[in-house]
C-alpha cells in the first residue's frame, strides 16, 4: 500500500500538473485540502517515518511526552449551551460521584495512556494478508506528526478537519491529530453523495479534507468549485509537518481546554438536513469512562460501524483510548460478508453491532441450521431451550442453572460462539436502532445475550446501558453513572419524552441556535423527542418516537416500530416493513421481503437463503423477489396476510389494525436512500419514494369503500 522509496516522492511531485499521472497515483490514500487560502491540495497519505501500517525498516525518532501541571484550566463559561465553535460551556459537574471527577483534555487521556501503556499494541490492520500494529506511544507520535503537517497546511483553530473514508489506523489518527492540532475532527459518511460531502465540509467550515481513495476523491473534485479549490498539487503529508517545532505544536496542545469543542458529529439526516453535534473534550472523555467497566490494557475490539457516527466513535477511539484497548479494523467489506473473518481472527473481548448485523447472523444460523440432519436439530432445539432459561434466570437475578446447561454449553453453545469469533466475547451490544425481541430471544438460546444501549449523537451517544448482570429483555437498560433522566408529560402508562441531564450532553448544535433551544431547555436538559418508560426497577423501555407518530385522521397517536416489529416476528420473509397511516383513514404497510445484497450493499433480485427457506415451506419454487410480487404468489401473500392477522390480533384497537400491504419490488438499502447509515428507516424519504404506491393502496381502498355505499 505503500512505498517510502524517494523515487516514488519524486515522482509525486513531479507529475503534479499531470492529470492522467494524478489519476493513477491517487489510488493510494490521498487528502484534499480546501478553505481559506483558496486551494485544493491533494495530500498523499505516507506516515512521517512510512505507513503506519507497515513495518519500517529503520528505526523511529522518538518523540517526548508533553507533559502538562495537573489538569488544564477550564475556559470561561456562563451557559451550559454553545453553537459557536469557538464559544465553551459550563459543565454539568456534580459535588460528588461520578460527576465530580476532574475533567481532562483529550491529549491529557492519551498521554496518560501512552505513560501508562506505550508499548501496548493500539491499533492493528491488514496489510498484504498479515496484522501489522501499532503501539500506544507509535500511535501517539503518530498523532504529533499529522497534528504538525495540519499546522503547517495552516489549519485554523476551531475549523474542520473532514475524514472520509472507511475505519483504518490512518482514520483515527487524523482525527485526533485534528484535535492536537486545535481543529474540529468531522467524520463524512462514505454513503454521502457528493453534495452531501460538500454539506458538511461547509458546514464544518474545513479546511482539510483526509479521504481515503479515488472514489471518495472524486466526490469531492464534482463539488471542488463549490469549496473553492484551485490548482492540485501532491505532497507527502505526513513529512510535511517536519519542520514544524515541538514547541509549536505543544503550545497549541496547552491552550486545548476541556469546556470547549473538539468534535462535531453530524446527525444522519434521518428527518431532515443533517446537524452538527458539538461535542467538548469533556464530554468523549467523561462519557467512554462512565460507560462500562472494563479491564485496562486487556480489552479487543473489532472496528466496523461507521465513525461518522457517535457510537462507532466512542466504543472504538475514545474507550479504546481510556482503557488502553487494542483496537483491529475489520475489512472495507466486512458488512458484506467479511466480518465474521475478523471476529474468528481477532476475538473480541466485547463487540458492538446495530441490529441489522444481528439479524443478518441469526438469519445465516438458522439457514445452515435448516439443512441439520433430525438428531442435530433435536439436539440444537433442546440445546436452545436450556439456553433461553439460563438466560431468563440471570435477567430475572434467579441464577438458576438448569439441568442440562453444562451439557448443552459443551455441545452448541461453545461451538456457536467460535463460529462466530465471540468465544471470548463478555459484552455483546446492540444500539442505533430498534431490535426485535425474536432476535434477542434468539441470541439468549444460544448463551449470547444482547445487550441494549440508547443514546444519541446529542448525548455523546449513549445515556442508558444495560450491563452483563444487569439487562432484562427489550429494554435498553439504566442511565449511566452521574447521569439523570426524566419523562415529560407522562401518559396514563407512564410513557413520556425522555429528557436527559449529564456531562455527556452535548454543547449545541454548530451555528443553528433555534435548533438548539428546541433541544436543550432552559435548565440544560436534553430532549430527545424519544417516547419511554421506566419499569419498577428503573429499566428505560422506548415505547415510539414523537416525530415518527403516525396521527391518524381519527386523531389517534400510533407508534410505528412495535406495530412493524410484530409484522416482522410473524412473517420471516419479510426484511422492512414500514406503516403508512399519518393524516390517513387507516393504517398501510409498505413491506419488502429477504433478498441476497451484493459487494456494493445493493439489494439484488435473489432471495435470501432464509426466504428460500420459507418459500420451500409454502411449497412455491420461486428464487426471486420479481417472481413473487409479478405473480402474486398466492401461497406467499395469503401467509403474509395470515401474519398481518395475527399482528392485528395482539392491536390495542381497531385503529391499530393494518387494513392494507403491498410488496416492494426491492428491499431498502442505504445507497438506496431508504435507510441512513445505521440502518435507521428514513420515512419522509420513503414516502416520497413510493407515493405513487402509497396513493394506489388507499385509492384502491376508497374505490372499494364506494362501491360498497352504491
Amino acid at each position: 500500500m505503500c512505498n517510502k522509496s524517494t523515487t516514488f516522492d519524486q515522482r509525486c511531485l513531479q507529475s503534479s500538473h499531470n492529470q492522467t499521472e494524478t489519476a493513477n497515483l491517487l489510488r493510494r490514500r490521498v487528502s484534499v485540502w480546501s478553505g481559506s487560502f483558496l486551494t485544493f491540495l491533494l495530500l498523499l497519505f505516507v506516515i512521517k517515518y512510512g505507513c503506519p501500517c507497515c513495518p519500517d525498516t529503520e528505526e523511529p525518532r522518538p518523540v517526548p511526552l508533553v507533559r502538562t501541571n495537573g489538569p488544564a484550566p477550564l475556559a470561561p463559561a456562563d451557559e451550559l449551551w454553545s453553537t459557536s465553535r469557538h464559544k465553551a460551556v459550563k459543565l454539568r459537574m456534580e459535588g460528588s460521584g461520578p460527576a465530580s471527577e476532574t475533567p481532562m483534555t483529550a491529549h491529557q487521556l492519551f498521554l496518560h495512556t501512552v505513560e501508562t501503556y506505550g508499548d501496548h499494541p493500539a491499533l492493528a490492520s491488514k496489510k498484504e494478508g498479515q496484522w501489522v500494529t501499532l503501539t500506544w506511544r507509535q500511535y501517539y507520535e503518530q498523532c504529533r506528526a499529522a497534528a504538525k503537517s495540519f499546522l503547517k497546511l495552516g489549519l485554523e483553530r476551531y475549523h474542520g478537519v473532514g475524514i472520509l473514508g472507511f475505519n483504518s489506523p490512518e482514520w483515527f489518527i487524523s482525527d485526533i491529530g485534528c484535535i492536537f492540532a486545535g481543529g474540529l475532527a468531522t467524520g463524512i459518511y462514505t454513503t454521502n453523495s457528493a453534495e452531501a460531502c460538500q454539506y458538511v465540509a461547509a458546514n464544518s467550515e474545513a479546511n482539510i479534507l483526509v479521504v481515503e481513495n479515488q472514489k471518495q476523491l472524486d466526490k469531492i473534485l464534482q463539488v471542488r468549485s463549490e469549496l473553492q479549490q484551485k490548482a492540485p498539487f501532491l505532497y507527502t503529508f505526513m513529512k510535511l509537518g517536519e519542520e514544524v517545532p515541538d514547541e509549536q505544536l505543544n503550545a497549541v496542545i496547552d491552550s486545548l481546554r476541556a469546556n470547549e469543542c473538539c468534535t462535531l458529529i453530524f446527525t444522519s439526516g434521518t428527518t431532515g438536513n443533517p446537524k452538527a453535534c458539538m461535542l467538548s473534550h469533556d464530554n468523549v472523555i467523561h462519557t467512554a469512562a462512565s460507560m462500562v467497566n472494563l479491564k485496562y490494557a486487556e480489552e479487543v475490539m473489532v472496528s466496523y460501524l461507521p465513525l461518522s457516527h457517535a457510537a462507532a466513535q466512542l466504543v472504538d477511539m475514545w474507550l479504546g483510548i481510556s482503557c488502553a484497548m487494542t483496537t483491529y479494523f475489520a475489512e472495507p467489506d466486512a458488512l458484506k460478508g467479511s466480518l465474521v473473518n475478523t471476529l474468528k481472527e481477532v476475538r473480541p473481548t466485547c463487540f458492538v453491532g446495530v441490529p441489522r448485523v444481528w439479524e443478518k447472523m441469526q438469519e445465516k444460523m438458522k439457514a445452515v441450521g435448516a439443512k441439520a440432519s433430525p438428531m442435530r436439530s433435536t439436539v440444537a432445539g433442546w440445546a436452545k431451550s436450556i439456553g433461553l432459561r439460563y438466560n431468563y434466570s440471570v435477567m430475572n437475578r434467579e441464577n438458576q442453572v438448569p439441568w442440562g446447561f453444562m451439557l448443552a454449553n459443551n455441545l452448541v453453545f461453545k461451538k456457536v460462539r467460535e463460529s462466530l469469533g465471540l468465544d471470548r466475547c463478555k459484552l455483546c451490544f446492540t444500539g442505533a436502532a430498534p431490535i426485535t425481541k425474536d432476535t434477542l430471544e434468539y441470541f439468549m438460546s444460544l448463551n449470547i445475550p444482547l445487550l441494549e444501549l440508547y443514546g444519541m449523537s446529542e448525548s455523546s451517544c449513549p445515556h442508558t446501558i444495560s450491563t452483563d448482570t444487569h439487562y432484562h429483555l427489550t429494554s435498553c437498560g439504566k442511565k449511566m453513572p452521574g447521569s439523570k433522566t426524566k419523562l415529560e408529560n407522562p401518559d396514563e402508562d407512564g410513557s413520556g419524552e425522555i429528557c436527559m441531564w449529564g456531562r455527556h450532553v452535548f454543547m449545541g448544535y454548530l451555528d443553528m441556535p433555534d435548533l438548539t433551544a428546541e433541544a436543550l431547555d432552559q435548565d440544560g436538559w436534553l430532549h430527545s423527542g424519544d417516547l419511554g418508560r421506566h419499569d419498577q426497577n428503573d429499566f428505560l423501555y422506548i415505547t415510539g418516537r414523537i416525530k415518527e407518530l403516525i396521527i391518524t385522521a381519527g386523531g389517534e397517536n400510533i407508534p410505528p416500530v412495535p406495530i412493524e416489529d410484530s409484522v416482522k416476528a410473524e412473517v420471516p420473509i419479510i426484511s422492512n416493513a414500514m406503516l403508512i397511516g399519518d393524516k390517513l383513514k387507516f393504517l398501510s404497510m409498505l413491506l419488502t421481503l429477504k433478498c441476497v445484497v451484493d459487494d456494493n450493499g445493493e439489494p439484488t433480485d435473489e432471495l435470501s437463503p432464509e426466504a428460500l427457506i420459507f418459500c420451500q415451506h409454502h411449497n412455491v419454487t420461486a428464487t426471486k423477489v420479481s417472481e413473487i410480487v409479478a405473480n402474486k404468489e398466492p401461497a406467499i401473500y395469503n401467509a403474509i396476510q395470515e401474519g398481518m392477522e395475527r399482528a392485528n390480533a395482539r392491536a390495542t384497537s381497531n385503529a391499530q389494525k393494518i387494513q392494507k400491504w403491498t410488496i416492494l419490488e426491492r428491499d431498502f438499502s442505504v445507497n438506496g436512500g431508504e435507510l441512513g447509515p445505521t440502518m435507521k428507516l428514513r420515512r419522509p424519504i420513503v414516502v416520497k419514494m413510493y407515493q405513487e404506491k402509497i396513493n394506489e393502496l388507499y385509492a384502491v381502498a376508497t374505490e372499494t369503500q364506494q362501491t360498497v355505499q352504491h
